[in-house]
């Protein structure tokens, strides 16, 4: 599994997004009250760019003549037409079953990059010359 950054947490404040091309992939990452996800920028219905829509919450279950609204910045809407994913974990809000968009696992935190690994050759001081030996 290939780790990419894509950027530093100050650049995805809470409520906001980037999107990315990783792997020849347009990935949104978003930045959900302080924890971060990422969405594969396609909607399953007819490919919309996903990642532009309004990012929302949803109407709750509740009483009948209630109304109650919940799950703010936790919800995706389409762009084109409105189909809404739960950006917590992909799945659409009309058939969580049958209709998500693919996710991708996010962390925080420093990757360990190996350093450069050189080539090194033996020196030699002789006489005043700086000789260096190749060995083949």
């Amino acid at each position: 599994m290939a780790k990419h950054i894509v950027g530093n947490t100050n650049e995805i404040l809470p409520g906001q997004k980037k999107i990315v091309s990783l792997e020849g992939l347009s990935i949104g990452v978003f930045n959900v009250h302080g924890t971060y996800y990422a969405v594969k920028n396609s909607c399953p219905h007819q490919q919309a760019p996903l990642c532009v829509g309004k990012v929302s919450g949803t109407t709750l279950p509740s009483k009948p003549g209630e109304f109650l609204y919940g799950r703010e910045g936790e919800i995706l809407r389409c762009p084109w037409h409105g189909w809404e994913f739960d950006l917590t974990n992909g799945h659409s809000l009309f058939d969580p079953n049958r209709c998500w968009v693919k996710t991708y696992e996010v962390e925080v935190g420093q990757v360990e990059e190996e350093p450069p690994k050189l080539e090194t050759y033996p020196v030699n001081v002789e006489e005043e010359q700086v000789i260096v030996s190749i060995n083949r």
